[in-house]
């Protein structure tokens, strides 16, 4: 068999031979997003990760400046004479600069591990607009094809005789939520379906855990165990089923403290859709799926705090009669 021709560049067939179709190019390596190479003058180049350390790179300087320009993010060469051919990739042409670009790929310094699966990029957004107007803006640029909804598209999202046309749910109040309005959504994760909520007691915002498989922390779960915290659970549960007077929010969110909540809650979906969100990011940190956030809107100070899934309690015997 005759050599393969090199990726991106079309084969030429020999007379009376069958032409075949040319290989598809191969992607152009690139650093993930917050991985550079830094050139430090009289010492080895370094490259600076993602979490801000520098690494010396221990190699000879002349393939470094080859991986250099390998990652650089330069156009690619179309083969010549067919500018409509997929473009040529570079290819390291020694061995010491694909020693590098290995490890460069094991360290997890190539490639965008952060990209939104395209799988999991339809999401039903719901709520009020100060939230879910810069919360669909930040979904959007990350990757995700955030669509407006209703409660009874949740209904019937939730609803076993259909089929989901959506990966996640997001709700997302600027004020309390009343009782049984998201008795529905909480039935999703046990159809494969992302559940995530946030909503405005007066000037503090709660973020609650990611929700999105069978036997996760749901809204029920968060409010049976918010009452049972706190010695005011009558006064919580009126306030929560509390309606206002008015068509507007209760006042106290600020524009500022909106976006930075939608932020927050725009990073938790982001989180889910790439897989981080099944362990801490972090040492210390709670998992997204047992994480319950407070963010005071005075100073925009986070605090975390565990939650478990309340289980389920069996019916108590009828009493003698």
């Amino acid at each position: 068999m005759g050599p393969h021709p090199r990726p991106g560049v079309r084969a030429h067939p020999s007379p009376g031979t069958r032409q075949e179709r040319p290989l598809p190019p191969l992607p152009r390596p690139r650093l993930a997003p917050g991985v550079e190479i830094v050139t430090v003058p009289g010492h080895p180049a370094a490259v600076r990760t993602q979490d801000g350390d520098f690494l010396r790179i221990n190699a000879d300087q002349e393939a470094v400046a080859r991986l250099t320009g390998l990652l650089d993010g330069g156009p690619d060469e179309a083969p010549a004479g067919d500018p409509a051919a997929p473009a040529a990739v570079p290819v390291p042409a020694d061995p010491e600069t694909e020693r590098l670009l290995a490890g460069f790929g094991a360290a997890g310094h190539l490639g965008d591990p952060d990209a939104w699966p395209g799988d999991r990029r339809t999401v039903l957004v719901l709520g009020d607009e100060e939230l879910t107007g810069p919360l669909t803006g930040f979904l959007r640029a990350a990757g995700a094809r955030p669509r407006t909804a209703e409660p009874r598209e949740v209904a019937g999202l939730a609803d076993p005789r259909t089929r989901p046309d959506a990966s996640a749910v997001v709700w997302c109040l600027d004020r309390p939520v009343p009782p049984g309005l998201w008795d529905d959504a909480d039935r999703l994760p046990a159809r494969g379906v992302a559940w995530i909520r946030c909503h405005r007691e007066g000037r503090q915002a709660w973020i609650e855990p990611t929700a999105a498989a069978p036997g996760d922390v749901l809204a029920v779960h968060v409010r049976a165990r918010r009452l049972a915290a706190t010695p005011a659970y009558r006064e919580l549960a009126a306030h929560w089923a509390a309606r206002p007077a008015s068509a507007e929010p209760p006042t106290g969110g600020t524009a500022a403290g909106a976006s930075f909540v939608a932020a927050l809650v725009a990073y938790q979906v982001h989180d889910w859709a790439t897989g981080r969100g099944t362990s801490a990011a972090r040492p210390g940190a709670l998992p997204a799926g047992r994480r319950l956030r407070r963010v005071d809107l005075r100073d925009l100070e986070v605090s975390e705090h565990p939650v478990l899934p309340v289980p389920a309690v069996a019916p108590l015997p009828a009493p003698p009669a």
